[in-house]
């Protein structure tokens, strides 16, 4: 595929950074040359087979019992040692850390020059009235009792605002909790909890056109993380009621369940449904995850959607809005969440050969990934477990997974700190574009 063309004249910053990555990555390479010389080769056969090694060691010891599981758990422990020792008894280390170091400033110049290529819009951010009437529901056991913590009941009372409480031995209909705050005339629903309780209140409020205030009591916070949130002082985010903006997001629907997040099928979805979990969350994982990933327990899905068919996946996750997957380093964050799409993501691993395949994501070797408007489950039971938000359901197949676009007001405060642009893939021939550019070729 063709690269486009770009017609807009890059900055004088745009080059110079464009410049400096390759400077950086030219700068790496004679330093592995010059200080290691042929020992250059050596190292990146080491490194890469440690790589390898440790993730087919620790796919075996998630899929196997007794002792070679434990066998495979100290192959995994001790290859990086056996690599580290080869690099200081060769005195190598230093040179592997500056080179490191090098590759990881070439890449952060990188993206600050592609990210002047940027002509996505930002996110909307409408004025709002502060409203006259706010409900909050809070759970004062939600992310080891933040609401109390943070005193979040008391200081949203004190900005006007009524609060439910979900204590006491009894489960609450949170649901109808917001359903009798808007008859009572609620102008705004917000949440103090984890990202379950915030899809379910957040679906009645879209339901009335209402605004929805996240406040970042969870544990996870992933919603509240999107959103660009404080998640350090969840208090911050009750300046909304006064001074907030509002802004558009999706909401996602698994089986006419309301998601602000995701909607997980499979492994960890069987799993979370044992009674064992809640008591012995790690080892009810390594009991089950043997049988689960040799497909001899739980149900045989298939994932299809207009941009990816998987059969047989031992996971897949549904996302209200594509997950960032071009590195590590973003893998789990939204820049957006308007983008009226969902994320889908399958995960095959029936080998150790899939499993070292996933390091470079390749569809053919474990894992696809695309984008739609529509996701659908089926599996070889009548129903299958589901992980929404974080909460363990079952749901009768086929499971149908949608998206509701910009369909939830949210306010937020206006300042954010946790705001985040989408990060660049790598465009070596674009920043090469960039780093040739010069005053002399302007027309």
């Amino acid at each position: 595929m063709a690269t486009p063309a770009h017609t807009d004249r890059p900055s004088s910053k745009q080059s110079w950074l464009a410049r400096a990555a390759f400077a950086a990555l030219v700068l790496a390479v004679m330093v592995l040359l010059i200080f290691a010389g042929l020992k250059t080769l050596t190292m990146l056969i080491l490194g890469t087979g440690g790589v390898i090694v440790c993730v087919i060691a620790v796919y075996w010891f998630l899929t196997t019992r007794g002792f070679l599981r434990w066998i495979s758990l100290a192959v995994a422990v001790l290859t990086p040692i056996v690599v580290l020792t080869f690099l200081v008894r060769e005195r190598l280390l230093w040179v592997v850390l500056l080179a490191i170091g090098l590759f990881v400033v070439a890449g952060i110049c990188a993206r600050a020059a592609l990210e002047g290529e940027e002509k996505e819009l930002p996110v909307v951010e409408r004025p709002a009235s502060p409203p006259t009437k706010p409900f909050l529901v809070m759970n004062p056991n939600s992310g080891g009792g933040k609401v109390e913590k943070f005193d979040l009941k008391r200081k949203a009372e004190g900005l006007g605002a009524m609060v439910a409480l979900l204590e006491g031995p009894e489960k609450i209909d949170v649901t109808a909790l917001a359903r009798e705050a808007v008859a009572d005339g609620a102008d705004l629903l917000g949440v103090a909890g984890g990202d379950g309780t915030q899809g379910l209140v957040a679906a009645v409020a879209a339901e009335h056109d209402l605004p929805f205030l996240v406040v970042s009591a969870g544990t996870r916070n992933h919603f509240a993380a999107d959103l660009g949130l404080d998640l350090d002082d969840p208090s911050r985010c009750l300046d909304a009621l006064v001074d907030g903006v509002e802004v558009k997001v999706d909401l996602g629907n698994v089986g006419g369940r309301t998601f602000v997040n995701n909607a997980s099928f499979g492994a960890y979805a069987e799993v979370v449904q044992s009674p064992e979990y809640r008591d012995a969350k790690t080892s009810t994982f390594l009991q089950k995850l043997p049988d689960l990933l040799a497909g001899r327990a739980g149900a045989v899905l298939t994932a299809r959607s207009p941009s990816v068919s998987a059969v047989g996946p031992q996971a897949v996750l549904v996302s209200n809005g594509p997950y960032e997957m071009n590195d590590l380093a973003g893998l789990g964050h939204r820049p957006r969440l308007d983008r009226g799409t969902l994320g889908i993501v399958a995960i095959s691993v029936g080998s150790a050969r899939q499993a070292v395949g996933l390091l470079h994501r390749a569809h053919q070797h474990g894992l696809a990934q695309g984008t739609g408007f529509e996701v659908v489950i089926d599996a070889d039971t009548d129903e299958i477990p589901v992980g929404v938000d974080g909460e363990a359901l079952v749901m009768p197949t086929p499971v149908r997974c949608t998206v509701s676009p910009q369909a939830l007001r949210v306010r937020v405060p206006r300042d954010r700190p946790g705001v985040r642009r989408p990060r660049h893939a790598w465009d070596l021939v674009r920043l090469r574009e960039l780093a040739k550019f010069t005053k002399s070729g302007s027309s």
